[in-house]
């Protein structure tokens, strides 16, 4: 905010400024930012208010503190392509130096201003007449803004949700889990002021957040259960801490980075075969890297591998990275439980015995861990938005979320979701789509503001046919995949079987669809329609992540090249320096 009047500094007005803004976004994670980002960078417009719940930025990495948490994919690609970290300490980083990197890109473009933290969207509503977004806002109670005001209807011309995929937990339905005397945690809200040291833990989950959490724990339990409900493929993370070497070339020879960054997400995407098909000829080689790795690190356990090995494909479920779990169920003080939980009483937990009778599965537990995931497939929950005609999205997708490309929905006017309905991946970088979104995103956003510049109205609502002929296409292409086994369950499909987190192609193919906005894809409505009228097509881009740059060198004459550049900085350094 520029401060041009010497005093007062704003005028009586200022309140309506607090209550109308140009965009409005819910959430302040990789995807909220990433539209913010893109508004300043490419629409030249900081008119904008990003209402966060939580009190920091970050999303996922700032309410996942659990111990052990870390990407499962090389921090090199878990970046923004036009923030680079020269600076990442190990391949695979933990949650600490992630909400690090977001909270220094936060700062760089100076978002803080726009962010209002501890503010729920409760609901938006469109404003048929008016052509707006009105959304309602509740404060945290407790933190010091509530003390001022306790809720608010904010007003704007553009409402974008990036409140992400895995933002609400998911607690299992157990009986008697109320009736549990000790403590109980969720990986995604976990309380470190209680001391794990010599506690008798059960682990609910065999999943991505299970595996990194019990290796953890276990250095300081005094027993440690893992429910395992169904086993996972578990394959190798392979981390490594990055060399000082690579840190220097990243830093002053930008194009080492872009390059590594390159082949690592052209590696990525030759892994979309063996995660997603399972009859492919890459996925039985996962398989067998599984496998191998079992082997080697639960030697002469052939009863525990057995419990340990999937009876489905690989890609059923999502693929598990870690290097650590096999060896933790090594340890004498952690046990694996396979038998089906019955229910909790005051001091543990119960399973199914051979006889079918519930019977306890030890004599005491503290803390119960919930590594449970989260509601994935309730896009926007518990936000409720109302559209056209007061139409309510959530009726809209009671029978399994739909959008047009996974960002516009029918009905919701000036309306976009970053990692919306069939966006999702297996092999490569959520960020990778989220970029693309976002430049298609303010590809509609353009037009709108200035539409709101010339005193005039303007929506865009994506037309019922085209988000048809786009589901039909994208739902054709998933019913190859791995992840629609009947006989398993995931967290990419809904109880009726409808897939509706996952994008059907490889990530290049995502980034052309989303690099042009075609306005006749859009019902256009308002005083100021002419204006995508007249240009009917937008071209925003793409980040070119593949091939190219330095493609047709080979690494030997990088490293020549380099090492070159290198010496001759020395060299003319030291000349100065002697000068």
């Amino acid at each position: 905010m520029e401060f041009e009047k010497s005093w007062p500094e704003f005028s009586l007005n200022s309140g309506q400024q607090f209550t109308n803004t140009s965009v409005v976004i819910i959430g302040a994670g990789i995807g909220g930012m990433c539209v913010a980002i893109d508004l300043i960078r490419r629409n030249n417009c900081r008119d904008f208010v990003i209402l966060e719940q939580s009190a920091g930025v970050g999303g996922t990495w700032h309410a996942n503190t659990y111990p052990g948490c870390a990407v499962d994919l090389q921090s090199i690609v878990y970046s923004y392509s036009f923030a680079p970290n020269s600076n990442w300490s190990r391949d695979f980083p933990g949650q600490k130096e992630i909400l690090s990197y977001l909270t220094r890109v936060a700062e760089e473009y100076r978002l803080y201003e726009h962010i209002r933290f501890c503010s729920t969207a409760e609901s938006a509503t469109w404003d048929d007449e008016l052509k707006k977004w009105n959304t309602s806002v509740t404060v945290a109670k407790g933190s010091k803004d509530a003390e001022a005001i306790s809720s608010y209807t904010i007003s704007s011309d553009f409402f974008v949700s990036a409140v992400g995929q895995l933002s609400q937990p998911k607690w299992p339905e157990i009986e008697g889990l109320d009736s549990f005397t000790g403590k109980t945690m969720h990986s995604a809200a976990w309380d470190w002021t209680y001391d794990l040291k010599d506690k008798r833990i059960a682990v609910v989950g065999s999943g991505c957040s299970a595996v990194q959490i019990v290796p953890e724990i276990a250095k300081v339990a005094m027993k440690v259960t893992v429910f395992q409900k169904t086993p996972h493929w578990i394959v190798p993370r392979g981390d490594y801490e990055i060399s000082n070497l690579r840190k220097t070339l990243y830093r002053y020879f930008p194009f080492w980075q872009r390059y590594w960054r390159r082949r690592y997400v052209d590696h990525n995407e030759t892994e979309y075969f063996s995660n997603n098909f399972a009859d492919h000829e890459e996925n039985k080689k996962l398989e067998k890297v599984a496998l191998d790795m079992m082997h080697e690190q639960l030697p002469n356990q052939p009863e525990l591998r057995e419990k340990l090995t999937p009876n489905y494909p690989v890609g059923c479920k999502r693929v598990v990275v870690s290097d650590f779990f096999f060896p933790a169920l090594n340890r004498p003080n952690v046990q694996l439980e396979t038998r089906p939980i019955h229910s909790i009483n005051d001091h543990t937990v119960r399973v199914l015995g051979t006889s079918g009778q519930a019977e306890d599965a030890d004599s005491h537990y503290d803390l119960i861990v919930f590594a449970t995931g989260f509601r994935a497939t309730d896009f926007l929950h518990p936000m409720k938005i109302f559209g056209r005609n007061g139409r309510a999205l959530h009726e809209m997708w009671k029978d399994g979320a739909r959008a047009y490309q996974g960002t516009c929905a029918d009905d919701m006017p000036n309306f976009g979701i970053i990692l919306g309905p069939n966006t999702g991946l297996l092999h490569n970088s959520f960020i990778l789509i989220i970029e693309a979104q976002s430049r298609y995103i303010n590809g509609l956003i353009k037009p709108v503001l200035e539409a709101r510049k010339q005193g005039g109205a303007l929506s865009l609502t994506p037309r019922p046919e085209k988000t048809e002929e786009y589901n039909a296409k994208v739902q054709h292409r998933l019913k190859d995949f791995a992840v629609n086994n009947s006989q398993i369950t995931n967290w990419y499909k809904t109880e009726s079987g409808l897939i509706t987190n996952l994008w059907p192609g490889m990530v290049l193919e995502f980034q052309k669809l989303m690099e042009k906005v075609d306005y006749r894809d859009y019902e256009a409505e308002g005083s100021s329609k002419n204006i995508v009228q007249k240009r009917p097509l937008h071209k925003v881009g793409r980040v070119v992540e593949e091939g190219g740059l330095l493609e047709n060198l080979s690494l030997a004459n990088l490293v020549v090249l380099g090492t070159s550049a290198i010496v001759g900085g020395l060299l003319v350094r030291r000349l100065i320096t002697f000068a």
